[in-house]
């Protein structure tokens, strides 16, 4: 996987201030993305153990609330066995920082395992997805922590042991 940018202090993409992985490779294609750069697998620079470490050291500050996962995508299925390592050694050593994944692909899909295969399991580590591909014609700049109105702040956890999805709704 390669990754376009780590941001140790973010303050745009979940409560409070995080840290920010954004990945290298999407095949949504937004009209309107933000990142377009990112489409493309090979942008940026290979992702490693280096860089897992410059954001397991990132998280260690006190006042980090957690991590974010953008892109790119994520949970394409190039860039999961990298996020899958990612995300288990920050719930091991982070377990009460939180983990956000922004992610173009909807939550009934990852979690069937329908897209790649680790996507299950990597949701199953994950706090809150924002789901949905951003759409241009639905653009809204006074909703929080995503950019268009089809897309849902999902909690994770809940929407897991409910069966259904549970809006994450908290004010943070």
């Amino acid at each position: 996987m390669n990754y376009a940018d780590i941001r140790p202090i973010d303050v745009a993409n979940g409560p409070g201030v995080r840290v920010s992985l954004f990945v290298s490779g999407c095949t949504h294609h937004c009209e309107g993305c933000f990142n377009p750069e990112t489409w493309d697998f090979h942008y940026g620079k290979p992702f490693g153990p280096e860089q897992e470490e410059e954001i397991l050291s990132a998280l260690s500050r006190p006042y980090i609330h957690g991590l974010s996962l953008l892109g790119g995508e994520p949970m394409e299925p190039e860039n999961q066995p990298a996020i899958l390592r990612l995300v288990r050694r920050v719930r091991e050593r982070f377990p009460d920082k939180d983990i956000w994944c922004y992610s173009g692909y909807l939550f009934p899909r990852l979690a069937a395992g329908e897209v790649g295969q680790h996507s299950r399991e990597i949701l199953e580590l994950l706090d809150v997805l924002v789901d949905g591909p951003f759409v241009l014609a639905q653009k809204n700049l006074s909703i929080r922590f995503r950019g268009s109105d089809n897309q849902r702040l999902i909690d994770v956890p809940a929407s897991l042991a409910a069966g259904e999805i549970v809006l994450w709704d908290k004010i943070e």
